[in-house]
């Protein structure tokens, strides 16, 4: 048995004939916990942050679980320190009979004891990944694995906003934009400004705000957010520490004290404890493709 033989649903039609979209299971929710969903551009830095914001967290004394939701499963690396297997892989190598799984088969320990997930997906071209997120929840609240879990980070695939990646937007309280301060990334936060408007009409989830990455400035992303009604909640500069704790597997949070080291910390704390304790949210509204251009492609 393979991942699509276990799709629901799934209509009879040659390879290639279009792709399975899954509705999900709207029984399955987290309950207890505050929920985010980490979105951005591919490429933008959503891992690292995510990463350095699920050990901050854990700083101020939350119980958290982070949930890879990209097929590339490396979400977890600085906090694991490996690759570790995803709820795919697992699913399949007990031909998708999953009361057979025990937990440590997939949820892995990693830095100061956040909890890790990678979802995984299905191979290119085959499916919908909102399957996997779909397995992936229904797998923890099974194990018991979200009871006692304050905090749940989904850190999503790219910037693709349809059904199968936007399935965290189901059980999301919050949902926020990594971007870095050009045209491209913003860009792609128009589009999952979109997305999010159009989720928050039957489930919860809101825009929690931008997370400006590696930018020095802000003018652009200032400029958007004016004229959308986003806000910024944290910023962090383009610094080589930052790449550097990539390669050396660890979170910024792990990594020899230095001036800047010290900043990009207080800031992930600030941002954790301002997550944690606040409510605050945007009703953004999209621009058209054309106002965008108008607003930051030309002088």
């Amino acid at each position: 048995m393979n991942l699509i033989d276990t799709l629901p649903n799934r209509p009879k039609k040659p390879d290639g004939d279009g792709s399975v979209q899954v509705h999900l299971d709207p029984t399955v929710r987290i309950e207890g916990a505050k929920v985010f969903a980490v979105y951005g551009k591919g490429g933008i830095g959503k891992s690292t942050t995510s990463s350095n914001l699920s050990v901050a967290f854990s700083k101020i004394g939350k119980r958290v679980l982070q949930i890879g939701c990209d097929p590339k499963h490396d979400s977890t690396f600085t906090l694991t320190k490996q690759l570790t297997p995803t709820v795919i892989d697992v699913l399949e190598s007990v031909n998708f009979h999953s009361e057979e799984l025990r937990v440590e088969d997939f949820v892995f320990e990693g830095y100061n004891g956040v909890m890790c997930v990678e979802a995984g997906g299905p191979p290119a071209g085959t499916g919908c990944g909102g399957y996997v997120v779909g397995q992936t929840v229904k797998l923890l609240k099974e194990h018991h694995l979200l009871d006692e879990t304050d905090v749940v980070i989904f850190d999503v695939l790219g910037d693709v906003v349809c059904g199968g990646f936007a399935a965290p937007l189901q059980h999301a309280e919050k949902a926020l934009i990594v971007a870095a301060n050009d045209f491209d990334s913003i860009f792609a936060m128009n589009r999952i400004v979109a997305a999010i408007g159009a989720k928050s009409k039957n489930y919860q989830v809101r825009l929690g705000g931008v997370i400006a990455n590696r930018s020095a400035d802000t003018d652009q992303i200032d400029k958007f957010n004016a004229a959308t009604g986003l806000g910024t909640r944290a910023r962090f500069p383009d610094l080589d520490v930052i790449r550097r704790s990539r390669l050396k597997k660890a979170t910024l949070l792990e990594m020899d004290p230095s001036p800047e080291v010290l900043a990009v910390q207080k800031e992930y704390l600030r941002l954790a404890e301002s997550l944690w304790s606040g409510d605050e949210v945007y009703e953004a509204k999209p621009l058209k493709d054309r106002e965008i251009f108008d607003l930051l492609g030309f002088d």
